[in-house]
């Protein structure tokens, strides 16, 4: 499954790696799964708050997804293109969907060999990555006032 993708930098600037596929695909095509070790939703909150997270993929309350640990998983390294600024140009063209009680990642348009694959990480995601990035500024000023 994976001779088809990719692992190297992003289009996006400051995104780090992305996930590229090598032939053309057609929209409704399953592309990769998204795999990683089982855990519940419960489980996920805790690692979250040890600031393990970022790579986990909701199937059910009992059963997510998480490929933090697992940066084999090809799949965790397909960034979303709406992320924290618009790029012109760059528009998701994949998404996640749950087929057979597994996570995947699917065409949603036509898409070119040589593409990177982008898909949404929801707006709750990126509600939550502005909020901790303010966070860590009010920090960073509290620090200096400090000094």
């Amino acid at each position: 499954m994976y001779e088809d993708l990719a692992v190297k930098k992003s289009s996006i600037p400051g995104a780090g790696k992305g996930l590229f596929i090598k032939r053309d695909v057609k929209k409704g095509e399953r592309i990769v799964e998204y795999l990683g070790e089982i855990i519940s939703w419960k489980e996920c909150d805790i690692r979250a708050e040890r600031d393990e997270g970022g790579y986990v993929f909701y199937v059910s309350r009992n059963k997510c997804i998480d490929a933090f640990n697992t940066p084999e998983e090809l799949a965790r390294f397909a960034n979303d293109a709406k992320g924290l600024t618009k790029i012109a140009g760059i528009t998701n063209n994949c998404k996640y969907e749950i087929y057979k009680k597994s996570g995947w990642i699917a065409a949603t348009k036509n898409i070119k060999a040589g593409s990177e694959i982008f898909v949404s990480y929801g707006a709750e995601y990126w509600r939550d990555i502005r909020y901790n990035i303010k966070l860590e500024q009010e920090r960073q000023k509290a620090a200096k006032k400090k000094k």
